[in-house]
């Protein structure tokens, strides 16, 4: 059984179609690889994924469950956690501060003990900030920098710390939105290189958006193309590689195939 089903998914913003009819079928374990140009559809599926947006038609299955139309904060309890195309961390805060926030699901003190932080609320605080500095901060080498303000850190180390919150739910399924986007050669090497170290160390599946296709073809079990909000070829890397409608959809109709 497939650990994320999605069944014939249609999204429609006004007369624009987002979504037509997508079917995924994705293994645990799997490194999973969604591409296509620019408005192809690929953070809408995350985005239903997620619960940001609910389809209009279909359905998604979790782990043999219809989650479609379970609230976001319900589909992080089931330990699916994800980061964003653009950096969404809250700038004025600490490194350690952000990625304690994606322990959040896992608290079970009540409001006014943790706003009066005392008793359980406090020892609750303490293990699962002792969780993230064990196995999050240095897993991703965020040592020297957790006390400081994310706003004031390089773009490369800020996409870190969103990949270490996201990892802080503990998460059975990962969805990678971009995550070496705007990235130099340097930076991209080093967070390819943490990311496959955390999917093996933690037996993650991911899922993951990328324009940079030397990433994806590199690091893939098996990658989904989209074109037009509708899923033109799935398959191995060397074989999406080299398919007909995958190379038009990215270079044009008018270039001849070898």
């Amino acid at each position: 059984m497939a650990l994320l089903a999605l069944e014939n998914l249609h999204l429609s913003f006004g007369g624009v179609a987002a979504l037509a009819g997508v079917s995924l079928e994705i293994n645990a374990g799997d490194f999973f690889a969604i591409i296509g140009p620019n408005g192809a559809g690929k953070t809408s599926i995350f985005n239903c994924i997620s619960g940001i947006y609910a389809p209009a038609r279909g359905r998604i299955v979790f782990d043999g469950r219809d989650i479609t139309r379970l609230k976001p904060h319900q589909r992080a309890e089931l330990r699916i956690a994800r980061t964003f195309q653009n950096i969404a961390l809250f700038r004025g805060m600490s490194v350690l501060d952000n990625v304690k926030i994606g322990r959040h699901v896992h608290l079970r003190s009540g409001v006014l003990a943790c706003g009066l932080y005392y008793g359980r609320a406090a020892r609750e605080e303490q293990a699962h900030r002792a969780i993230v500095e064990r196995e999050i901060i240095d897993l991703l080498e965020l040592q020297d920098i957790r006390h400081k303000i994310v706003g004031t850190l390089p773009y490369g180390q800020q996409k870190r710390v969103e990949l270490a919150r996201a990892l802080a739910l503990d998460p059975v399924l990962l969805l990678l939105d971009e995550p070496t986007a705007g990235m130099n050669a340097e930076e991209t090497e080093d967070m390819v290189r943490f990311i496959l170290y955390v999917a093996r160390v933690k037996r993650l599946t991911v899922v993951m958006i990328e324009h940079d296709m030397g990433v994806v073809m590199d690091i893939s079990d098996r990658v989904a193309v989209l074109d037009f909000g509708k899923k033109i070829a799935e398959g191995a890397p060397a074989q999406v590689q080299q398919d007909a409608n995958v190379i038009k959809a990215y270079l044009g109709e008018d270039v001849e195939v070898a």
